[in-house]
Order: C-alpha cells, then structure tokens, then sequence
C-alpha cells in the first residue's frame, strides 16, 4: 500500500486556514499515488495555549469530520487525523477519525491523556477506548503524540493491528537560562519526538505512518501567565516499517509538505519487549515538570474556560 504523512504548518485556531492547507496537501499526497493518508494531531486548529482555542472545538460531525469524509470519498482513500472535538455532554475531546473510501468515518479514538498545556482545552478518553479500528482490508490503531511515550498505548495494540495511524502536535523544550543546560535538554526532547513513532512500530509490529505539526511557537504558560513561551514544533511526518526502519521522514525543520512511502499492512511479531513501566522513555526535567503543573493548571482554565460552553 502506498501511503503518506502530512507535515502541517498551522494557523493556531484557525480551523478554515487550516483545512484549506490540508486540501491541497492532501492532493499533493493523492497525486503521488497514496491510497492511505495520515493528518497530524489537531489537524484542524494546531494547540498552544492560546485561549481561542476555546471556542475552535468541533461537534462530532462538524468541519472535521465533513473534511476526512470528503477527502475519503472523492479521493478513493483512507485519511484519518485528530482534532478538538466537543460532544454532546459538554466535554471536549482530543478525537482521532478515520475515514474510508466510501466517504463513511470507520472509527473514532479519544487520546488518553491531554499533555501539559493541553489540559487546558479537553480531557481525556476512556479506558475502554482501545483505539483499534477496523478498514476494510487491515485493522488500524489510533495513536496521539504523547500515546507513542506510554507503555499502556503498545499493550493495547501490540500484535492487534496491521497500520498504526497517527501524529503529533510536539512542541520543544524552551532554551532559558542557563541554555547549556537547556540546550541539552532539548536536544534530548527532539531525539523523542523523532525516535518515539520508529521504536513504536517495533513494540506493536505493525508498520506506522505518522503526520506532525511543524513551525515556530510562542504564548504564555497555564501556570505562569506573565512568563511567555517561545520554541517551534518538533519531530516530523514519518513513515516506518514493522521492524522501525524510516522509509520515509521529512523533519519539522523541512517545513510542510508531506513524504510517501510503501509499507505491507500486515501485522508481525513485535520485535521488542514492552517495558515494564508507565513511560516508555526518559521525558527529562522540564518536560516532567511540566506535566505535572501545566496539567494541574490546565485543568482549572479548562473547568472555568472550555467545560460545558
């Protein structure tokens, strides 16, 4: 099968600007023979925390969903890509749909957890949500950025699926005083958001084809307002085999675009042991900070800003 990741440049809660610039990269990936297209995470809006995100949500059977179905049907593929959704109880979700090529969803997954200031915009899905879709002729698994990082993401998919489908919104570690050490620490960040998707493939035994947002980044912090944020998205569009060989990666330095490849999908035999504990890989001390006080953050912005409007 021939496939492709998109590499998106976004307009930060811009949902028209940003469909529009997935049209035509989808078409570019059309063009080039893809019958299987993989849209990054928050296709629609990008995610900072930029408070218009608030009112960027999209019902279930909104813009999103209207452009996979659309791409999927007149097109001939399979496209799938998550995206801030609100659903009827009010709550906000961070909902990953594929489409087929009838023009019909196949299947929706919620990421599990939202990611430091991610917090601020949705919560997370359910336990029973194991994210394995079925498409016709291969089952795909769903799996969101910071999902690539938790062992409980392999375990749910690990020899269950034939693709894994997904991408990233992965935003760098932020060069502050003393930037020898910060430096340091971002180039370790950036090694994981390129290596997390490739290791994956190896855990599950399935091939993956991963969409990543791209572009310079800068707002303030959830749990520190007056202190602003400045980096750029890391990682990049991806698509790897079972065994985690890149065959095709265009980094997020590269700017957007998309790359294209042929995979077998098909399951195997992992190839790796899933480790026995809840992270996959050191996250470093920024990144692990964060978690915990942009989540706590997040959370009370989200109660008062986001929940139930």
């Amino acid at each position: 099968m021939r496939v492709a990741a998109i590499q998106l440049e976004a307009a930060i809660g811009d949902v028209e600007a940003n469909l529009r610039a997935c049209e035509a990269l989808v078409a570019g990936a059309v063009a080039e023979g893809a019958r299987l297209v993989g849209l990054p995470e928050f296709f629609t809006t990008g995610a900072t925390f930029e408070p218009g995100l608030a009112d960027a949500a999209l019902p279930p059977e909104g813009a999103a969903c209207e452009f996979l179905r659309t791409m999927a049907g007149e097109h001939g593929i399979h496209i799938g890509g998550s995206f801030l959704c609100r659903d009827p109880d009010g709550e906000v979700r961070n909902a990953y749909l594929l489409a087929g090529p009838g023009g019909g969803v196949l299947g929706r997954h919620n990421k599990d957890l939202p990611t430091m200031w991610e917090n601020a915009f949705y919560v997370g899905g359910s336990d029973d949500d194991d994210g394995v879709i079925e498409a016709e002729d291969f089952t795909a698994g769903a799996a969101v950025c910071w999902e690539y990082m938790r062992s409980a993401t392999a375990r749910r998919l690990r020899g269950r699926v034939d693709v894994v489908v997904g991408g990233s919104n992965w935003w760098s570690v932020p060069l502050w005083p003393p930037r020898v050490i910060t430096r340091r620490m971002a180039a370790a960040n950036a090694r994981n958001a390129a290596r997390a998707p490739l290791l994956f493939a190896r855990l599950v035994g399935a091939p993956v084809v991963h969409g990543s947002i791209c572009g310079e980044i800068s707002c303030a912090l959830p749990e520190a307002p007056g202190l602003t944020y400045r980096g750029r998205f890391v990682g990049g569009a991806l698509i790897a085999d079972s065994a985690g060989t890149p065959l095709a990666v265009r980094p997020a330095s590269a700017g957007p675009g998309h790359v294209i490849a042929e995979i077998d999908p098909r399951r195997s035999a992992p190839l790796d042991p899933i480790p026995d504990r809840y992270w996959l890989y050191r996250r470093g001390p920024i990144p692990t900070l964060a978690w915990h006080t942009e989540r706590i953050a997040g959370r009370r912005w989200y109660r008062r800003h986001v929940r139930g409007r």
